[in-house]
């Protein structure tokens, strides 16, 4: 699983074959510039997941729930979780938290949107967490994990990802579960793996993640040929003639009429 926020960037995803495209509300970092997932609203993932499916990817769409999109009551969560299906084109949404959002999981399966869990590090609560730090260090920590994902399953919930965990925790977490569990930052026991696609192709080579490994330097040869195109306009060496439209008729300004 890879994350997408845009229909170019869905092409790519879908023609190199990965099985699931993640609109993550990691795109309040990625795109938009902010320094938490917090501030990121409904309408912006609606835009953005509406981008994606623009693509007609064959790869499962799964939509974050936003900051204050499920929490503050079910109602709300239900009709939230139910536009990014019914206006964005998503497949599945994807929440945060625990035990305690197991009732809501289960609301949300019984009225046919697929959901996916989401322990160990839960950006949206980042502030209570103290930044961006492994989780479930401790025995009762990991016990704590394992008991919410197993609530999750039994709520209906069909896949889990596991966000900065231990890997021992995350590959006792697996096994445990029936459904599947997509890691990010847990090792490499899980049942699979999801990265942001800007840290892949190394688009913000002012952080990087260490649970990510950069297949490329997109960020170089982005800054390259942005230098390069702005060095030929003030030399004039672009436009070159190869460039430029001609029409002979009107090639004399006195006969445009």
């Amino acid at each position: 699983m890879v994350t997408a926020y845009d229909y170019p960037t869905a092409r790519y995803a879908d023609q190199a074959g990965v099985d699931a495209i993640l609109v993550g509300d990691s795109l309040g970092m990625a795109v938009l510039g902010y320094s938490t997932t917090v501030p990121v609203t409904m309408e912006d993932i609606l835009h953005h997941v509406r981008a994606v499916t623009r693509a007609q990817p064959k790869a499962l769409v799964i939509a974050d729930l936003p900051f204050l999109s499920y929490q503050a009551g079910d109602d709300e969560a239900v009709r939230n979780a139910g536009r990014l299906l019914k206006e964005g084109g998503a497949t599945a949404v994807k929440l945060e938290g625990g035990g305690r959002m197991a009732p809501l999981v289960r609301r949300l399966s019984d009225v046919g949107i697929p959901v996916m869990g989401h322990l160990g590090l839960t950006p949206q609560a980042i502030h209570r967490l103290g930044g961006w730090k492994v989780q479930a260090r401790e025995a009762d920590q990991a016990r704590e994990l394992l008991s919410d994902a197993r609530a999750l399953e039994d709520a209906g919930a069909f896949g889990i990802v596991l966000e900065l965990t231990p890997a021992e925790v995350a590959r006792a977490v697996t096994e445990a579960l029936q459904i599947p569990t997509i890691g990010i930052g847990a090792g490499p026991h899980c049942d699979g793996q999801v990265q942001v696609f800007h840290d892949l192709v190394g688009l913000l080579d002012w952080f990087v993640a260490k649970h990510t490994k950069q297949y490329a330097n997109l960020a170089g040869v982005i800054r390259d040929a942005l230098a390069a195109y702005a060095e030929e306009v003030r030399s004039g060496a672009f436009p070159a003639d190869e460039n430029t439209f001609h029409q002979p008729d009107l090639e004399d300004p006195n006969t445009w009429s």
